[in-house]
């Protein structure tokens, strides 16, 4: 049983006066006692609404996709792979030999650079005001910075952990520019990016027991909530540490939405940790509700940690946006779920395939619905206001940036449904794949190279990280990895 309902709102609309005006202070035991003021803030964002509201999108999608703003015949296609094998062969050829001096990794990262240029131009039809937003001070500069500072911290962590924090930092960071802000790794976004992989991972792991993970989680729950607990081990440490880099952008006092947000997106990851298994009775889980949720409040807690608080509109953007990415991420990582057991909208329906009479359905109508989804996401994205008189050309870094997450999330989409193919109609995906750049039996092959290059890309990533002002080759990879189909 839960200890809290699934569908809590993010700031609870009743509370007496005297919780809602106490000071902070110690506590009797000398540690810090969280203000209730952190779960009772005057701006009523509620998660309950937006949650709602995202259910209803899910919902009122119909099972036809949406017109798409490209096809591909056959032919294209093949012209478009010509160039995707130029690019892989210029980082195959970097693997190769490895630089080993500043000159040579500056010339390295050029090399790559230009070769990602042109595929992106090629493929994805990206442009000048594209890549500025990428490669120009963009996107690669926030990862280069999030690597120093993530191996500042710590100095071993893993190429894999600082991709995986640089994702959400992207997030965020686009959040800003969205929001009027300059694009920059603010300490707030930088730890709270660097949370995942410390404390998301371990809870996802499944070799981890069911108790450790509970243990675990009401410890950084009391730690968020503002109590002084002492780390139970190193990674813990790093954890509390982390936290303590947003309680100084932000003090709990003054930002209650804040601290309220992170608590939202732990309690709903708690709550995946404890009902999300096939273990678990599907009559007592809803598995769509929950994966809303943790998806939803995640972004909301991005949008916090960007503004402080947010305005009604921008909170159902943000909320919409983590749930799009949420079915992107569980359609991506469909098959590693399916053997650690973990269930998801997309594993729901593929375990009853897999495991014979009575038969599932394929996912071509849940694949349809993330993909109309996307649509209505986009379309509250694209109501956002783009005349931000304090940035400079406000307005085109907008456009740029809502077409590079239209194009993402869709083509992410597309292709994670051609890797799982068998749970899949041969119609459904012959139709999908015209709406990709490359034919799904072309990203098949590449991904089967791909895969040995793990180790390689890893040392390519150290290398580039020995010099300090050489950081941004480094990010170029994590950049174009992004946007290669599980490079």
């Amino acid at each position: 049983m839960l200890l809290w309902d699934p569908c809590f709102e993010l700031f609870p609309l009743t509370a007496t006066p005297s919780e809602t005006h106490r000071e902070a202070g110690p506590a009797p035991d000398g540690t810090f006692l969280a203000p209730p003021a952190y779960l009772n803030a005057g701006n009523e964002i509620v998660v309950q609404e937006l949650l709602q509201e995202s259910l209803s999108l899910w919902r009122q999608n119909g099972v036809c996709l949406a017109p798409f703003a490209r096809t591909f015949t056959a032919a294209e296609q093949a012209a478009r792979e010509t160039y995707l094998d130029r690019f892989l062969q210029t980082v195959e050829t970097e693997l190769r030999d490895l630089p080993s001096t500043r000159s040579e990794r500056r010339c390295a990262h050029d090399r790559i650079t230009s070769a990602f240029t042109n595929f992106a131009k090629a493929c994805l039809g990206l442009d000048d005001s594209h890549l500025e937003l990428l490669l120009n001070h963009g996107f690669s500069a926030i990862a280069a910075e999030l690597a120093r500072e993530a191996r500042h911290i710590d100095p071993a962590v893993s190429a894999a952990d600082i991709f995986q924090a640089s994702r959400n930092a992207w997030t965020a960071c686009a959040l800003q520019t969205l929001m009027g802000q300059r694009m920059r790794l603010t300490p707030a976004i930088f730890a709270y990016s660097m949370l995942y992989p410390y404390t998301d991972n371990y809870l996802d792991d499944p070799a981890i027991s069911r108790d450790a993970k509970l243990e675990f989680s009401d410890r950084f729950r009391r730690r968020l909530e503002g109590y002084a607990a002492a780390p139970f081990n190193d990674r813990e440490a790093t954890i509390w540490h982390l936290i303590g880099l947003i309680e100084e952008q932000y003090r709990r006092t003054d930002w209650p939405e804040v601290y309220a947000s992170l608590l939202t997106i732990h309690r709903a990851q708690e709550n995946s940790v404890r009902m999300l298994r096939f273990g678990s009775s599907p009559a007592n889980v809803d598995v769509l509700k929950l994966s809303f949720e943790k998806g939803g409040a995640s972004v909301v807690a991005d949008a916090c940690l960007v503004a402080g608080s947010l305005s009604p509109d921008e909170a159902r953007v943000a909320f919409g946006w983590g749930v799009l990415l949420q079915l992107v991420d569980d359609l991506q990582d469909i098959q590693q779920d399916l053997r650690d057991g973990n269930l998801t909208v997309f594993t729901e329906s593929a375990a009853c395939l897999r495991s014979g009479p009575p038969p599932g359905m394929p996912l071509d109508d849940l694949t349809t619905r993330a993909l109309n989804f996307g649509y209505g996401v986009m379309r509250q994205v694209d109501r956002m206001p783009s005349d931000h008189s304090a940035i400079k050309d406000a307005a085109p870094k907008h456009k740029s940036l809502k077409e590079m997450i239209r194009m993402s999330s869709s083509l992410l989409l597309i292709w994670s449904a051609g890797e799982s193919a068998k749970l899949y109609t041969g119609n459904y995906l012959a139709d999908l794949e015209t709406h990709s750049p490359f034919r799904f039996a072309t990203l098949a092959q590449r991904r089967g190279k791909l895969s040995r290059w793990t180790g390689p890309l890893a040392r390519m990533f150290e290398s580039f990280l020995k010099d300090k002002d050489e950081e941004d080759g480094a990010a170029s990879l994590l950049l174009a990895s992004f946007f290669m189909p599980r490079l």
